[in-house]
Order: C-alpha cells, then structure tokens, then sequence
C-alpha cells in the first residue's frame, strides 16, 4: 500500500484567507483586542498560530485561554468560509479521484488545522469523504509532530506493512517538506500557496511542481 498525505490550505484548497480571518475575529470577541501585528500562518498548525498571537498581545497563552480561541474560531469558520469565496485549486478534484481508484492507495491528511476546522473546511468544499485519517493541530505546536501523529494514524488505518517510504506528502510550505523528512516520507511541494517554485525547491522536495493540474508527474512517482 501507499500513502498519500495531503495537506489542506493552499494544497488542496484556497479559501481567501477565511480562516485567518475567522481566527482574528475570534482573538478580537474573546479577548477584547484588535490583532495589531501580523504573525506567519503558512505551514504551522493552529495550536501554535494560536499561542503566538496570544505572546504577541501579552495574553497567557494557557490551555484555557487557547481552547477559548479555538472554539470562538470553529464556530466563526462556516460563516467566514462562504463570505471569503475561496475555491478548490487546479487539478484536486481529478487528482483525487483518480487515486481513489486505486486500490493500493490510501488518502489521508497532514494538516496543521485542528480536526474540526479540517472538517469545516473540507466540507465545504465537498472534499471531506475523499479522507478517512490523518495528523492534525490540535495538540501540537510543531509540525512534524504532527507528521508523526499521521504516520501513526497510517498504521492504524491502513496497516504497520506501510513503511514511510511508501508515505508521500503533499504540500505547499517548506514546513510541509521538513515534517515529511522527520519520518522519513517523500513529499511532493506545489506552489499554489504563499511559495514560489524556487523556495520549495531550496526544502529539496522529492518532487515540485507549480500546481497539479497536470497531476501526471505525481502520478508517475507512484508505482
């Protein structure tokens, strides 16, 4: 069996920045503060996005005040999702569809977004059945914790025989790149996200492409 672990925002989705925005104006009702400072988002998981927008405004950054945050955003996602007019990037669809007649191949994610927000997002794409596991944010700050929370959940789902060289990657930060290498995977970079060809090309990805709306190179990866 192979594994194909796909990462969710700027991989399989761009959702014009509703996420971001739902978490922001969650931090503004729950807190009572304005963000007054940009903090990075790409390739990080919730949990750490969280911690350090509350640093930043002087917030202790406890499990109650992020569980607070958290809740505050999955419940502003759905809302922010259809006002943001986000869309499924080139070539998911057919991608996935085409894996998913394959018997030998397994789908599952490795995102930093937390299970539910995972969830929120996928659904309303009408991506979220193509999933049946995965690693996710919702307790780790590092994102190749998280690589190794969807490599356990591989050998759960899919069975211990899956080495992690049968495990591929797919993502669009150089985060997504250094998580798939801390256990040991191949990764595929597109940069349908905040990276260029070049920067993911300098992670020393497996593969790069600029989008997959040619999926064939990946395809061709996969024995």
């Amino acid at each position: 069996m192979i594994a194909c672990l796909f990462d969710i925002d700027g991989t399989l989705l761009a959702s014009g920045g509703a996420g971001k925005a739902a978490l922001e104006s969650a931090f503004t009702e729950v807190f009572g503060v304005a963000p007054r400072e940009q903090i990075p988002y790409a390739g990080r998981t919730d949990r750490a996005i969280s911690r350090d927008l509350l640093r930043l405004h002087d917030i202790d950054p406890v499990q109650e005040n992020l569980e607070k945050l958290l809740a505050c955003y999955l419940a502003r996602l759905p809302e922010s999702l259809t006002n943001h007019k986000g869309h499924v990037l080139p070539g998911i669809l057919m991608l996935l569809a085409t894996l998913q007649q394959r018997s030998d191949i397994a789908l599952g994610l490795l995102t930093g977004n937390v299970r539910a927000g995972a969830r929120v997002k996928l659904g309303h794409f009408g991506l979220f059945e193509h999933f049946a596991f995965g690693g996710f944010g919702d307790h780790h700050f590092d994102r190749d914790d998280v690589a190794r929370e969807a490599l356990a959940a591989v050998k759960t789902h899919v069975g211990a025989h899956v080495t992690p060289e049968r495990i591929w990657v797919i993502g669009d930060t150089p985060l997504d790149v250094r998580c798939a290498r801390a256990i040991g995977a191949k990764v595929v970079a597109v940069a349908t996200g905040q990276h260029t060809v070049e920067q993911l090309r300098e992670a020393a990805p497996d593969l790069t492409l600029s989008d997959l709306a040619d999926p064939t190179p990946l395809l061709d990866r996969l024995p």
